[in-house]
């Protein structure tokens, strides 16, 4: 791991070293930054996501720590004794640090993989009303008559593009909570 302190990174983060700060950092299992400023801390968020192009989770637990979750691609606030800004700016709320490995090893794939089946059935849902309305317009020589009247359009998309999601979201665990705080590889697939 890389322990590095404020006033380094205030060196590091100038444009002549940040490439070999990056490759450093690389090459590290942990980088652990303390006694940053909050514009260290965001600049240094930035500087992972433009240059590496990944993604980023910034962890914080007060008001110091705000412009760095706000700049990350996920931010998680922690409410505790130094307040609740950083968690009003934050996409997840915990309570406790301990908390953050299950928000990321299960929730975070039930919520990955639900997103990931809705999108499909939402292009499945899209594709089959449209195919009915393009052969439709065979059968009646392609004058723009519309098959269907508008309020059962409208009663279609809502129907579904509600219930299903709704079910799938409560219901739908393709592995345990206690398998995935297990394995975390399973994370990764």
């Amino acid at each position: 791991g890389l322990v590095i302190d404020g006033r380094t990174l205030e060196h590091v983060l100038h444009d002549s070293l940040q490439n070999v700060f990056l490759e450093l950092t690389q090459k590290c299992r942990a980088v652990i930054c303390c006694q940053a400023t909050p514009l260290q801390k965001s600049v240094l968020v930035k500087l992972v996501r433009s240059k590496l192009k990944a993604m980023t989770l910034a962890v914080g637990d007060g008001a110091n720590d705000v412009s760095m979750i706000q700049v990350a691609d996920t931010g998680v606030g922690i409410s505790g004794q130094e307040g609740m800004q950083a968690v009003m700016a934050s996409d997840f709320a915990i309570s406790q640090f301990r908390h953050l490995r299950k928000l990321l090893l299960v929730h975070g794939r039930w919520c990955y993989t639900r997103l990931t089946n809705m999108v499909l059935y939402y292009f499945y849902k899209n594709v089959t009303y449209v195919n009915l309305l393009f052969w439709y317009q065979f059968f009646c020589g392609f004058s723009g008559t519309s098959i269907t009247d508008y309020w059962i359009l409208i009663l279609f998309n809502l129907l579904f593009t509600s219930v299903p999601p709704i079910i799938y979201g409560v219901l739908d665990k393709d592995v345990s909570a206690e398998i995935l705080m297990e394995l975390p590889q399973l994370y990764t697939m």
